[in-house]
């Protein structure tokens, strides 16, 4: 018999994983290999773009043709249609298999709406009529908080994005609650919603790092790579404790230590490409850790030194009004809305010819 893959152990462990792409190839690949979910954004699908150009270049340049009045922003959201539509029929035999538990397309709204909640709630919707198996990713910052509540009220699953911290992840699962009880109040079939809460791991590690670099803080930065293990093992455990009807997912991998040590717990572990394929192939051994508590010298380290890994770890380190301005969510703005400039510029260079 065939030695199972470490990603097989981890299902196997309670762990799910999704790919963390909707690029159809990377994709197919996850699936076969077992994963029972993915996710996407504007920049994922311009990397998407990029891979494939003899497939999407030809169908970018057809819908121009076909839509001569179309924007550029117009056009980027019809190919994001067809490049999701494409990734959600391919988790569909997992979403019919297990009744809409699992094989759900994360698709997120327009990043540049991340301060309009009913513009991003409208949007959301029509994304959401897409497929049967789509999830809205939306911002964990107040309006995309706002806006999750809504949309979890009409019945449609969710997954916050733009999430660093443990007060992030329980506003959103507070407003999650929220929204589920007001669609059960309605009448609102609730059976087939499932809402997710990520927390991008890597990327509140990267912003300690730069405070490290930008303060000379003398704490190296494999000590800093379990400040993101503290923080989502701790909402882990408050979620748990609450009994919140959303799973916590997560994303955004910069070592080994962002799967291995969270393998156990009722989760998704959504993993880009190049990773899952990696510890696949790798000699770690795969272990039910989740309930294994961060050493409490790493977290005094992390403590002492870093008042943002405080804000980020304690449930009430930080008020709703504070998250927009956090660094973590700073960064990853700019990112955001600087690859959707770049996905407007290809469009763009395609109308003209270019």
């Amino acid at each position: 018999m065939a030695q199972k893959t470490k990603m097989q152990q981890t299902a196997e462990l309670g762990s799910d994983w999704w790919n963390d792409s909707n690029d159809h190839v990377e994709l197919q690949h996850a699936y076969d290999e077992g994963a029972v979910g993915a996710t996407s954004n504007p920049v994922i699908t311009l990397n998407s773009v990029k891979s494939h150009p003899g497939v999407w270049n030809p169908v970018i340049d057809t819908m121009i043709v076909e839509n001569p009045s179309a924007t550029e922003d117009e056009i980027l959201w019809m190919l994001m249609d067809k490049v999701g539509g494409k990734a959600a029929k391919i988790l569909l035999p997992v979403y019919e298999k297990t009744n809409g538990e699992k094989g759900k397309l994360s698709l997120q709204v327009n990043p540049k709406y991340y301060r309009n909640a009913e513009t991003m709630f409208e949007q959301g919707k029509y994304l959401a009529s897409l497929a049967p198996n789509i999830a809205i990713k939306c911002p964990a910052l107040p309006a995309g908080i706002d806006a999750m509540e809504k949309l979890t009220s009409v019945g449609i699953s969710v997954n916050a994005t733009v999430s660093f911290t443990v007060p992030q992840a329980v506003q959103v699962a507070e407003a999650i609650e929220r929204g589920l009880s007001t669609a059960e109040k309605n009448g609102v079939d609730t059976s087939n919603i499932t809402p997710y809460v990520t927390i991008m791991v890597g990327r509140i590690d990267d912003h300690l790092k730069r405070q490290k670099e930008a303060q000379n803080i003398n704490v190296s930065s494999d000590i800093i790579d379990w400040a993101s293990i503290a923080i989502f093992k701790n909402a882990y455990t408050i979620f748990k404790n609450k009994g919140y009807r959303s799973k916590l997912l997560a994303a955004a991998f910069r070592c080994d230590l962002h799967w291995k040590e969270i393998v156990g717990g009722d989760i998704i572990i959504s993993m880009p490409y190049e990773w899952w394929n990696r510890f696949n192939d790798s000699d770690i051994d795969v272990l039910n850790r989740m309930e294994k508590s961060v050493d409490d010298g790493l977290v005094f380290v992390l403590r002492e030194n870093f008042k943002d890994f405080n804000r980020a770890y304690d449930k009430d380190g930080m008020k709703p009004e504070e998250f927009e301005s956090f660094g973590a969510t700073v960064h990853t703005m700019k990112t955001f809305l600087d690859g959707y400039d770049e996905f407007i510029s290809l469009i763009r260079n395609r109308m003209l010819g270019q």
